[in-house]
């Protein structure tokens, strides 16, 4: 079905929206989830919480692709749910993938006090990026997959992708300085 119907199927509150999403979207949520969290239980849990907070999102948000609207909801709610099984027990890979993303952030504490600016300061930064390097950022801190899953994926070096990932973070962190974005 395609992305409209389902979108309409939400407005209309038809119930049948989350049986259409989860169709063609369960895959692609479930192994962002599975990324993050590293538990079938878990990522199963997530994509049920992603199918819920879909239905409260629409109406009244309308988004235009839906594929990264559910990402984003599915992503949230994996990243929440490892801060609270991290009260108990840390999951190291996460953890440095959060931490080296936020050594791209210039002054953490700062408010960010217009989202689409910095919404464009990231979509620009990324369209300057050649593919691969892009690829390779986005799956490291979208995806949170590994150094080693990325190097496996791509064919490289996990040394390769560390540096990588390491001057792309600089360059970020360089970019929104010069975008003003955080001061």
């Amino acid at each position: 079905m395609e992305d409209e119907k389902i979108i309409m199927l939400y407005w209309e509150r038809n119930e049948n929206a989350i049986s259409e999403t989860e169709s063609k979207y369960g895959k692609y949520c479930y192994t962002i989830a599975y990324n993050i969290l590293h538990s079938h239980e878990d990522s199963e849990e997530c994509l049920s919480d992603t199918w819920n907070g879909a239905w409260n999102t629409m109406p009244p948000e309308k988004p235009t692709k839906l594929q990264c609207f559910l990402a984003r909801i599915t992503r949230n709610i994996a990243i929440d749910r490892l801060r609270y099984d991290k009260a108990k027990k840390r999951d190291g890979e996460i953890d440095v993938a959060i931490d080296e993303y936020w050594e791209c952030i210039p002054n953490r504490d700062a408010q960010i006090e217009d989202k689409f600016a910095l919404k464009q300061a990231i979509n620009g930064f990324l369209s300057r990026l050649d593919v691969q390097t892009r690829v390779i950022f986005m799956r490291r801190y979208w995806y949170s997959m590994s150094v080693k899953d990325i190097a496996k994926g791509m064919q490289l070096s996990e040394s390769h992708i560390s540096v990588i990932l390491h001057r792309t973070r600089m360059k970020f962190k360089d970019y929104l300085t010069k975008e003003g974005i955080f001061v």
